[in-house]
């Protein structure tokens, strides 16, 4: 009969601990069949789970109570069926999904809500992983991010009502709550693109245009029912065009000095740059403005469209073809063939509904910011972080990202 026991140690984390109590279990010829470690506030969490040769010594398991004792660590032993054993081994070709939780402070509220739904369910959390640096008391929740990590394993019956509930609560406490496949491609994403106006920038570009040639509030009751999915995109970016005829080509450039970029614009690009990410500007706004981004941002490509200027003014119309809905989602499918990639590899980040065909054939598709009706029916949804929350959902942590920073 096989002697199977799991071996819990907890106390506070000194260096050496670990081969110490390997050490001992060594001499007795025991078999590693799972370990596990973490360390909160410098308490350490230790976790082994052994088999014991049939003809073994039973002093090993007193061997390690001695020494955990010299090491000022307590210990229990817990004995495992071989059934047991048997059902947890069979257990880990279940699906496994991860579950981000992002968020500027983290609140028990938070969490009981987290683990509630994935509780109800039928998924496991498995494991839990902090992935935000460690934040000083008294920081202003506007300068601080949060983001807690589940990995779960099991299969939602019914994964549009698991979306729909993490969406709810999220609403109500003002979080993001992303799930997603565990799978190879997480952190073997290679091409991020990105709509511009509301998304890499905190405004929308035509509406700035519009205020200039004193039509704003008509141009931004079109843009508001483009952004909601009422209208054409088509449509209603000939509409808001037209109304700009006559525009002097001079107030592009004093615009385009203006414009905010979008808080973790900056960091992102740069640890994707670092990450060996190619990038790209897919947008319905104007090449003038993503051009600037493009040498700020030092993004790879940039497809926009192209304002018709005669004489020093605007005409009123673009010159075709118009980057709209299906002209993003083309565009994603070239560009990953291009970089000899998998629309598995790709990333794709937008606010509005002219964003959603690309976000839906993206691997990863993030509705930024954006209208209820595009997070509905986006893959994930960030609204309480900036930008850099995508490295997040990438699994990437602070720490991870500081180091790519440094080198």
């Amino acid at each position: 009969m096989r002697e199977i026991i799991l071996i819990n140690i907890t106390g506070e984390d000194r260096p050496g601990l670990t081969s110490s109590i390997t050490g001992v279990l060594a001499s007795g010829g025991a078999q590693i069949l799972d370990i596990g470690q973490a360390v909160i506030h410098n308490t350490l969490s230790f976790g082994i789970l052994v088999e014991l040769p049939k003809n073994s010594d039973t002093n090993v398991l007193k061997d390690v109570l001695f020494c955990a004792y010299k090491l000022n660590q307590q210990v229990r032993f817990t004995p495992i069926s071989e059934n047991d054993y048997t059902e947890w081994v069979a257990g880990q070709g279940k699906p496994r999904h991860i579950v981000t939780l992002l968020t500027r402070k983290v609140t028990a509220e938070q969490l009981y809500k987290v683990s509630t739904i994935t509780a109800a369910h039928q998924l496991n959390i498995d494991q839990i992983d902090r992935l935000s640096g460690r934040i000083p008391l008294g920081t202003s929740p506007n300068h601080s991010k949060g983001c807690i990590e589940f990995s779960v394993r099991g299969e939602p019956a019914d994964t549009t009502a698991l979306k729909a509930e993490f969406l709810q609560v999220g609403a109500e406490l003002g979080v993001d709550i992303a799930f997603q496949q565990d799978s190879i491609y997480r952190r073997n994403r290679r091409l991020a693109v990105f709509d511009m106006d509301s998304t890499l920038i905190e405004a929308e570009v035509i509406d700035e245009l519009a205020k200039a040639a004193g039509v704003g509030k008509q141009v931004a009751a079109i843009t508001e029912q483009a952004m909601q999915g009422e209208i054409d995109f088509k449509e209603s970016f000939k509409r808001r065009l037209s109304l700009l005829k006559g525009l002097p080509e001079t107030v592009l450039e004093k615009i385009a000095n203006e414009l905010p970029l979008t808080e973790g614009a900056e960091s992102l690009f740069a640890e994707l740059k670092k990450l060996g990410y190619r990038t790209a500007i897919l947008s319905g706004g104007f090449t003038y403005f993503a051009k600037r981004l493009q040498q700020q941002l030092k993004i790879d490509y940039v497809y926009a469209n192209e304002l018709e200027i005669v004489d020093g003014k605007l005409t009123g119309i673009a010159i075709e073809p118009i980057v709209d809905a299906k002209r993003k989602a083309d565009l994603l499918k070239e560009l990953a063939i291009k970089e000899g990639i998998s629309l598995e590899q790709t990333i794709a980040v937008g606010d509005g509904a002219n964003d959603l065909p690309m976000l839906g054939i993206a691997g990863l598709g993030v509705a930024f910011r954006a209208k209820p009706v595009v997070k509905q029916s986006a893959k994930q949804a960030i609204s309480a972080l900036g930008l850099d929350g995508i490295l997040y959902l990438l699994g990437y942590r602070d720490r991870e990202t500081q180091e790519i920073s440094t080198d």
